[in-house]
């Protein structure tokens, strides 16, 4: 798999249409970090990291809102990196999307990495 990212983004916008309420994703720190970010924002009920037996990896198990994903796109991809100034940092919908945003401080929500002056590499839109 060259994108793990894009995998997560796929899989969740494949779970919300066939109308899951949970997905299953092989697990990653930066995969969790930006779960978490969703979860914060409403978008993610809860998660949680769970031992596969048959294989010797982690899954990270995802359940979500009735708030339905409308919009989840993956903006930087391994072809073409996207970074961005912290005063250049996109408001998707007027502020009621939520861009994730890569960081030197970890991975962050926009509007957190706009607080805090931080650039960094323009992950994925949610809204």
């Amino acid at each position: 798999m060259s994108d793990p990212i894009a995998d997560l983004v796929i899989r969740i916008k494949n779970a919300q249409a066939s109308k899951k309420e949970q997905v299953t994703v092989p697990y990653s720190k930066f995969k969790e970090a930006i779960v978490k970010i969703m979860k914060e924002n409403g978008f993610v009920t809860k998660y949680h990291k769970k031992k596969d037996s048959q294989k010797e990896r982690y899954d990270l198990i995802i359940d979500f809102t009735e708030k339905k994903v409308a919009h989840f796109k993956r903006l930087s991809t391994p072809g073409q990196r996207l970074y961005i100034k912290s005063s250049n940092i996109p408001r998707p919908l007027r502020g009621f999307g939520l861009v994730i945003v890569s960081t030197s401080k970890g991975v962050l929500s926009g509007y957190d990495a706009r607080k805090k002056r931080l650039g960094g590499e323009l992950i994925c839109e949610v809204w």
